[in-house]
């Protein structure tokens, strides 16, 4: 199945990211595709929110962490930055297979790099600029 919609602001793409819960319901394995600056970290606000596992604002980017969890009480999600990591030996390092369980929610940026995760994902959503603050966001699942 592939779904797209073009946001207009920030709100409009959280808002989009609430709508996500049934369709990322766990377990999943998710891949964010985009430029830096795309809008994944801001879908993830709304993504967190619709499964109660975080407040939008509490939502960052993981960058420098490479893994932010937020509990909910019907999912945990991991959000997960691999811009930084650059071999299959680095990825294996981050045990992202000790996360995965029937109630986990693995939100992925950068993904795309390691051809074992594109292979293992579940759903890939990919978000592009539209203008300013617009984003092309397309879901392929």
């Amino acid at each position: 199945m592939t779904r797209e919609i073009t946001t207009h602001s920030a709100e409009e793409t959280i808002a989009f990211g609430r709508t996500l819960a049934d369709l990322l319901a766990p377990p999943k394995l998710v891949l964010l595709r985009g430029d830096l600056g795309a809008g994944k970290t801001t879908l993830v606000k709304g993504i967190a929110a619709a499964f109660e596992a975080a407040a939008e604002e509490d939502v960052t980017s993981p960058t420098f962490t490479l893994v932010h969890e937020y509990r909910g009480r019907s999912a945990n999600l991991y959000h997960i930055d691999l811009y930084r990591v650059d071999t299959p030996r680095e990825l294996e390092t981050l045990g992202l297979d000790d996360l995965r369980s029937d109630r986990s929610l693995l939100l992925i940026e950068w993904g795309e790099k390691f051809p074992r995760l594109q292979r293992e994902r579940d759903v890939e959503i990919s978000l592009e600029r539209d203008g300013e603050n617009g984003r092309r966001i397309r879901i392929v699942s």
